[in-house]
C-alpha cells in the first residue's frame, strides 16, 4: 500500500485493514473489540502470534485522525520485517472514537487550510473523550472505554502507545515510565523529517522533562473539572494497565508546524508578552460567550444540541482561568518555571469558534446572525497563527511517518529494556517527583 497522502475516514480504516487481512491470513486477523455509541465497530488489527503484547490506540480524539494512517503504517513495517514480530503480537485499534471521527469527515480529505479545519472541526466534551476515567475505571460510562479498558486487561500489554495529533505546533513525547534513550532519537527522527519538536508543550506543562520533547506523565489526581480539562494527570486508560508492568507512550505528530516551538527561550519582554496574550483570550472568551447566548435559544431543534454543547461549555470553562494563569499582573511568576506556548490562546478561541459554527448552521435561520462574527474570528485568528507563528503544512505522509518512526523506537527500547526498568514502580520511593497542576499556578 503506498503512503497515505489524505487522512483516512473510519470506513477506509476498515477497508485497508481487511485487505491486509485478505493478502496475509496467516500473520493478520481483524476482530471487534467492542461498539461504539452510535454502533460503529471498533476494530482490532492483530499481526505476529508472539506472547508479548503490544497495545496501539489511535483515534482516541476525534479531531486527531494522524492515528489511524499511522496504525495502517504499522502493520506494514510489522509484515515487512518478522523480527519486529518475534516472540511479539501486535494490536492496533484502529479507531477509539469512530463517531467523532465522522463528525470531522468534512476537512479529513482536504483542503488543508486552517480556516477549512477550524470550519469543520469537532472534538466531544471532557467526559465523551474515551481516554480519560472522571469516574474511575469502575465508573467508565462510554463503551469506548469499557473496551479499551478490556483489551489493556486481556491483553497485559508490555507497550500501550496512544496515537495523538497536534492542531499547531511540534511533536512530542509523553511517557508513563522513562525510555533512556527515546529524546535522542526523537530528536533524529525530527531532524530527518523536518518536523519540529515541541520543547515547551502546554500537555506538559510542568511536568517533569526526560529530555528535549519527551515527557513523564504524573500519577493520576483528582479534581475538579476545569483542572481536569488543563491537567492531563488525571485518572486515564494511559495509567490503567500501570498494574501489568505496561509503559505507555502518548506520541503527538503536529498537523501544522511552527518551528518557533523548537526554541524555549524566554522572551525578552515576558510580561508583555503575557498581558497581550491573556487580553486577547478573555476578549475572545468574552465574544464567544455573548455569540453562544445569541445561539442558544435556537438550539431547541437541533437533535444533537447537547453533544455539540458540551465541548463549547468545556472551552468556556477553563478560558478564564487560563487568561488568569498567564497574566502576569494576576498570577505573578517567580521565574523558576517556563513560560506556556503562547499560541494556545489562539487555538482555544478557535476550537469554540468553529464548534459554535457548527452549532449555529445546524441551528437553521434564527442563529445564522452570528455565522459572519464567526468566521471574521476564525479568520483573524487563522492569519495570526500564519503571519506570527509561520505556520506550515507538514503532509499526511510524512506526519505518519514520524509517528511511525517514534512508536517503533519506543518499542525497540521498551523491548530491549524489558520489565525489570519499570517493575519498580510499586517500590518505596519510586516515581515522578512532585508536580505543580496548572491550575493552582
Amino acid at each position: 500500500m503506498p503512503p497515505l497522502q489524505r487522512y483516512p475516514t473510519a470506513g477506509e480504516l476498515a477497508a485497508h485493514a481487511a485487505g491486509f487481512v485478505e493478502r496475509r491470513p496467516r500473520d493478520a486477523r481483524l476482530s471487534r473489540a467492542g461498539t461504539s455509541r452510535a454502533g460503529e465497530p471498533l476494530w482490532l488489527l492483530s499481526v505476529g502470534r508472539g506472547e508479548r503484547q503490544v497495545l496501539v490506540v489511535a483515534g482516541p480524539h476525534a479531531n486527531e485522525p494522524v492515528g489511524g494512517a499511522t496504525a495502517l503504517r504499522l502493520v506494514e513495517r510489522v509484515l515487512a520485517r518478522p523480527e519486529l514480530a518475534d516472540g511479539v503480537t501486535w494490536n492496533l485499534l484502529l479507531c477509539l472514537d469512530p463517531d467523532g471521527l465522522r463528525r470531522n469527515e468534512g476537512w479529513l480529505h482536504g483542503p488543508y487550510t486552517l480556516g477549512h479545519y477550524f470550519r469543520s472541526f469537532f472534538r466531544p466534551g471532557f467526559r465523551e473523550q474515551p481516554e480519560w476515567l472522571p469516574d474511575g475505571a469502575a465508573g467508565a460510562a462510554l463503551p469506548e472505554t469499557r473496551a479499551l479498558l478490556r483489551l489493556q486487561d486481556e491483553l497485559k500489554p508490555f507497550l500501550q502507545v496512544s496515537l495523538h495529533g497536534v492542531d499547531v505546533g511540534g511533536g512530542f513525547v509523553e511517557l508513563t515510565h522513562e525510555l533512556p534513550g527515546l529524546e535522542r532519537r526523537l530528536a533524529r527522527t525530527a531532524a530527518r523529517l523536518g518536523v519540529p519538536r515541541e520543547l515547551g508543550c502546554y500537555d506538559a506543562l510542568y511536568w517533569p522533562r526526560l529530555g528535549p520533547g519527551v515527557y513523564r506523565i504524573p500519577p493520576p489526581s483528582r479534581g475538579d473539572l476545569a483542572a481536569a480539562i488543563t491537567e492531563a494527570a488525571v485518572e486515564s486508560t494511559w495509567y490503567h494497565p500501570h498494574r501489568h508492568g505496561t509503559v505507555t507512550a502518548v506520541v503527538e505528530a503536529p498537523m501544522w508546524g511552527v518551528a518557533a516551538v523548537e526554541d524555549d527561550s524566554e522572551p525578552a519582554d515576558a510580561d508583555r508578552v503575557l498581558r497581550a496574550v491573556s487580553t486577547t483570550l478573555r476578549h475572545d472568551s468574552r465574544l464567544l460567550e455573548v455569540l453562544l447566548a445569541r445561539i442558544r435559544p435556537h438550539l431547541g431543534a437541533v437533535p444533537d444540541a447537547a453533544r455539540l454543547l458540551a465541548p463549547v461549555e468545556d472551552y468556556l470553562l477553563v478560558c478564564p482561568g487560563l487568561a488568569d494563569a498567564w497574566d502576569p499582573d494576576t498570577a505573578p511568576r517567580d521565574g523558576t518555571r517556563p513560560l506556556p506556548p503562547l499560541t494556545t490562546a489562539h487555538l482555544a478561541a478557535l476550537r469554540t469558534a468553529g464548534l459554535l459554527r457548527r452549532l449555529a448552521r445546524t441551528a437553521g435561520r434564527g442563529a445564522a446572525g452570528v455565522l459572519p462574527e464567526l468566521d471574521r474570528l476564525i479568520d483573524q485568528r487563522c492569519a495570526d497563527y500564519r503571519d506570527g507563528c509561520g505556520t506550515r503544512w507538514i503532509p499526511v505522509g510524512l506526519q505518519t511517518e514520524f509517528q511511525t518512526r517514534v512508536v517503533l523506537d519506543a518499542f525497540e527500547l521498551a523491548t530491549a529494556q524489558g520489565t525489570r526498568a519499570w517493575s519498580r514502580s510499586g517500590d518505596q520511593g519510586w516515581g515522578p517527583p512532585e508536580v505543580v497542576p496548572m491550575h493552582r499556578e
